[in-house]
């Protein structure tokens, strides 16, 4: 074989081996990317943040990254945290979570509601002693002609007051202490609760004990109670 035709093929085989690699690599960075997609927005501080200070639009950069490695409660949007102080100073780059903010009047960052979340206030039998912001309570729905069903779980309340019977909603038959207390839910869960205060015949919440947080099975009780 003459040296010419040998140089031939050794190019040859190195453009061979050259693609054969070239689409190993593409293939790991496919799976690479699968596994760290999708990638979602969070907010870090745009520059070192002291403590005490509210925090303004221009405080904070949008970042995006691994929904896999996104910190829980990570706010997404600058208008989510606009106006909400830190509770503690955050260094350049660092994450901006809801556990690190308070809210415009002193809340607590767990107030705040996170990506996903929604607030709705419901109005329902309970205690207002009883049942408070930071506290978790289950959600009872009792309709006419239809029995009682526990609806919701392990649900954290954001904020409650004590309802007068002349704020009461029209039509609301349930005697004893009545609450407005307002839930952190999923949407579908906002809409469920917005519905039942319409055909619902009562709606009660129950406190949990502190550090309560195991779910029951389905529970239901027909009007014959059974």
């Amino acid at each position: 074989m003459s040296r010419r035709r040998r140089g031939m093929l050794l190019v040859g085989l190195a453009l061979v081996l050259g693609g054969l690699a070239a689409a190993d690599v593409g293939r790991r960075e496919a799976a690479l990317d699968a596994r760290l997609a999708p990638l979602v927005p969070v907010l870090v501080a745009g520059r070192d943040l002291p403590a005490g200070r509210p925090l303004s639009a221009g405080d904070v950069t949008l970042r995006e990254v691994p929904a896999r490695w996104a910190p829980p409660g990570a706010a997404g949007s600058p208008g989510e945290v606009t106006g909400t102080v830190p509770a503690v100073a955050l260094a350049a780059g660092a994450y901006v979570t809801s556990d690190v903010l308070e809210g415009p009047g002193g809340q607590s960052g767990s107030g705040l509601v996170r990506r996903g979340e929604r607030a709705v206030e419901i109005m329902a039998s309970g205690s207002a002693e009883l049942i408070s912001a930071g506290g978790r309570v289950d959600v009872l729905v009792t309709r006419e002609d239809a029995g009682t069903r526990l609806a919701l779980q392990d649900v954290e309340v954001l904020a409650a007051r004590a309802v007068s019977e002349g704020d009461a909603p029209s039509g609301a038959s349930s005697p004893g202490e009545r609450v407005a207390a307002t839930l952190r839910v999923s949407l579908r869960q906002a809409v469920y609760l917005t519905a039942a205060q319409s055909f619902a015949r009562e709606l009660r919440l129950l406190p949990r004990a502190t550090g309560d947080d195991r779910l029951a099975g389905p529970v239901e009780v027909g009007e014959g109670l059974g």
